[in-house]
């Protein structure tokens, strides 16, 4: 019996059954042969390692932006293996600490961001995927791609510094460099490309591109003026920093300048006042030594040393004077006699102490007047305590002036009567009495003078409580309260009852036997009111208060 025998490589790729049909016969005359059908099954066995294909554009080149989210799929991963069975079930993993990672499927994978992407801080990435089967032994293979990694405008532009600061002396050049600012921006292309420009603001109510410009590309900062430190000792404004991105994005940065002071302002005399550089003292001529003459002032309107003033005579007669060279006063150094001349000249200096010195000068005439009090100068006036003085005068003469009022008013108050008007109802024994009150109004109520020529003998009354608010009264010559005014020889009388007319319309007139001067006669409702018939004795009859409309 002979078994068959391989004679190539079999493989079960290839195919994995074989068919034999076997005949066998003798080998005798006529022989009879036998036929049979031998059937073959190959084994697999694990001889081929998984194959891994990558679905992309490009292969060899994944490209994904920096602003691709977590999640995100960059690639397709199919993997194969011919062996079957466990020699053909496959497992695939990521190589390396990347920040994607692999997802598998039934029949594919897909390759997932699985972190930030920055291209700032890394571009591109080299992934290795390895792909092992489950035969034994286990048959694997890897297959390595590049990502890139694309760059978006997500940075804005950073400056080196974000204070920046230039001193620059006055009275520059216009257009004259000052400093220049820079930014960078990480971001490539268009999204790197950074512009400069000024933020508009103002410095002394003034545009600052009147002051200051720049140079968009380089960032370099240019005056545009001459700058002034007595008007503008430092201003400060922004600059900002573009990308040309879409959208773009932006940063600023602060610049200060610093103006400095340079000595550029002449002094200016401002005391004593000058007429054509030119000003006339008066001093008494028995003057003693030290009597202080005048104080120079000068103004200068620099700083520091450029403004710090000295003084000192340079011409003129000095053998008698002398100067402070610090406050400027000049006083006497010896007395003038009799034979003295009558006018000095001096020629005084005001100079700073800058590096250039600058100076103003003024002659000062000193005339010896022997009119003037020889007292010796106490300097400059001191107005508060001529102030004072001048508001304790008048002080005094209110105090004053409020006493004398006080005064006359008390005096005035001893003349004031007051009269307290009543209205008495009387009885008439001759004369018929209303049945029917009558409501007197203070329109029904006036004075009525005596004759004419006697008007001058008499006070009449003025009363404005008179009419308003009707109160007691005494026909005696007393006082009457309420604030009636009168003399002390104003008094109200009343018609005597026997010469009164019934008739209501008529004025009556009294004719007085007696000392007491004449009165004015009382009217109400054209009734004068009653007189007795004697000063003593007789009383007001049912006297009662009355209502008076008002």
């Amino acid at each position: 019996m002979r078994a068959p025998t391989a004679s190539g490589a079999i493989d079960y790729e290839e195919g994995h059954v074989y068919e034999l049909d076997v005949q066998a016969k003798d080998l005798g005359p006529n022989s009879i042969p036998a036929h049979c059908k031998v059937t073959i099954s190959v084994q697999d066995a694990n001889d081929n390692p998984p194959l891994i294909n990558l679905l992309s554009v490009n292969s060899e080149l994944v490209e994904v932006s920096e602003n691709a989210p977590p999640g995100y799929v960059i690639a397709l991963v199919r993997v194969s293996d011919r062996d079957s069975g466990a020699n053909g079930r496959v497992q695939c993993k990521l190589l390396g600490n990347v920040p994607f990672r692999l997802q598998e499927y039934e029949s594919f994978s897909t390759i997932l961001v699985d972190g930030r992407l920055d291209r700032e801080q890394r571009d591109q990435y080299n992934l290795t995927i390895q792909a092992k089967d489950n035969g034994i032994p286990s048959l694997q293979a890897t297959k390595s791609f590049t990502v890139k990694i694309t760059d978006e405008n997500d940075n804005h532009p950073h400056f080196s510094k974000p204070y920046y600061q230039v001193i620059v002396q006055e009275n520059n050049t216009p257009g004259a460099y000052l400093l220049s600012v820079s930014a960078r921006d990480p971001d490539l292309g268009l999204n790197g490309s950074v512009s400069y420009q000024i933020v508009p603001s103002q410095v002394r109510d003034m545009p600052v591109f009147t002051y200051v410009s720049i140079n968009p590309n380089s960032g370099d900062i240019y005056a545009l003026r001459s700058f002034n430190h007595e008007q503008t000792k430092a201003f400060e404004f922004k600059v900002l920093a573009k990308d040309g991105g879409n959208p773009s994005l932006q940063s600023n940065a602060t610049v200060r300048v610093i103006v400095l002071d340079v000595n550029d302002n002449t002094p200016v005399i401002t005391a004593p006042p000058l007429v054509n550089g030119t000003a006339e003292v008066y001093i008494p001529r028995n003057a003693g030594v030290g009597y202080l003459v005048t104080v120079v002032k000068a103004d200068d309107y620099d700083e520091g040393e450029n403004g710090r003033l000295s003084y000192e005579m340079v011409e003129g007669d000095r053998g008698f004077f002398e100067i402070d060279q610090v406050n400027g006063e000049i006083r006497t150094t010896r007395a003038f006699g009799e034979n003295a001349k009558t006018a000095y000249e001096l020629i005084v200096v005001a100079h700073d102490h800058g590096k250039t010195s600058l100076s103003a000068s003024a002659l000062i005439l000193i005339y010896l007047s022997p009119a003037l009090d020889a007292q010796e100068s106490i300097g400059s006036v001191n107005l508060s305590l001529i102030f004072i003085i001048a508001l304790g005068s008048i002080a005094a003469i209110l105090f004053v002036t409020m006493i004398f009022v006080a005064v006359k008013c008390k005096r005035d108050n001893k003349e004031i009567r007051t009269y307290n008007c009543r209205i008495a109802e009387y009885s008439y024994g001759h004369q018929k009495k209303s049945s029917k009150k009558k409501k007197i109004s203070k329109n029904d109520i006036r004075l009525v003078p005596r004759d004419v020529e006697e008007t001058d003998k008499m006070n009449v009354v003025s009363c404005s409580s008179l009419t308003s608010s009707l109160n007691y009264f005494d026909y005696h010559q007393q006082t009457l309260p309420l604030g009636c005014r009168r003399s002390e020889s104003t008094f109200l009388n009343v018609e005597s009852q026997n010469n009164r007319n019934a008739g209501s319309n008529h004025i009556y007139h009294h004719t007085f036997t007696g000392q007491s001067p004449q009165q004015p006669d009382l009217i109400i409702n054209g009734m004068p009111l009653p007189e007795v018939s004697s000063p003593v004795g007789v009383g007001l009859h049912a006297a009662r208060r009355m209502d008076v409309a008002v």
